[in-house]
């Protein structure tokens, strides 16, 4: 969810159809979180690799979802959870003549009961970032070799990386994780991603 995300797109030119789709939803019901284009394009590439499920948390109107089904192979499904009932609905709509998209109403542990995910973008819970939200097992929820993702946060240039005056233990949780390789990727001057991979255990 991306602070004036929705109007960063006034610029943007050649976007997917789909993606046009989801931001004219998204101006029509007043939600101005959407994933901002830098990310959203980061997504269309990660989701070319997924192989057989993509999941996300946070559906928002569907931008950002919208992004990860306009880079998804043919035959991958795509499965986003989303806490509040009218974007729920609202983002169903966006995709209903996609039999590949499920949108479900819920909390985002709603993800845990359809794993495991080639690729699962975190952006409406199991982040860690706030002190009632429980992170995601990416060991759990991802299958070996699968990604996950982690949007919104400044770049970072030194070690420890902090936010607001402290250590921005969030992202550092990420970035050690033993399940995971990460690696934080600036997209712009105001924003990074955190994309992990899955290590692969003995036998996968």
């Amino acid at each position: 969810m991306s602070m004036s995300g929705t109007d960063a797109y006034d610029r943007e030119p050649h976007l997917p159809p789909l993606v046009e789709r989801a931001l004219a939803a998204a101006r029509a019901h007043g939600f101005p979180y959407s994933c901002r284009p830098e990310q959203g394009r980061l997504l269309q590439v990660l989701a070319g690799g997924a192989r057989t499920l993509i999941g996300e948390t946070g559906t928002g109107c569907g931008v950002g979802l919208a992004w990860l089904v306009s880079g998804a192979r043919e035959g991958v499904r795509l499965l986003s959870v989303e806490r509040d009932p009218e974007r729920a609905r609202v983002a169903a709509e966006v995709f209903a003549d996609r039999p590949d998209v499920r949108i479900l109403h819920g909390d985002w542990r709603r993800t845990e009961d359809h794993g495991p995910y080639d690729l699962l973008v975190l952006d409406g819970g199991g982040t860690g970032k706030t002190p009632d939200d429980t992170p995601a097992d990416p060991a759990r929820l991802l299958a070996p070799g699968g990604r996950i993702v982690i949007d919104d946060f400044t770049p970072a240039s030194d070690w420890p990386p902090r936010h607001g005056g402290s250590v921005d233990r969030p992202r550092v949780f990420w970035l050690e994780h033993p399940a995971l390789d990460t690696i934080e990727v600036p997209l712009a001057e105001d924003l990074a991603t955190l994309v992990g991979t899955r290590r692969r255990s003995d036998g996968q």
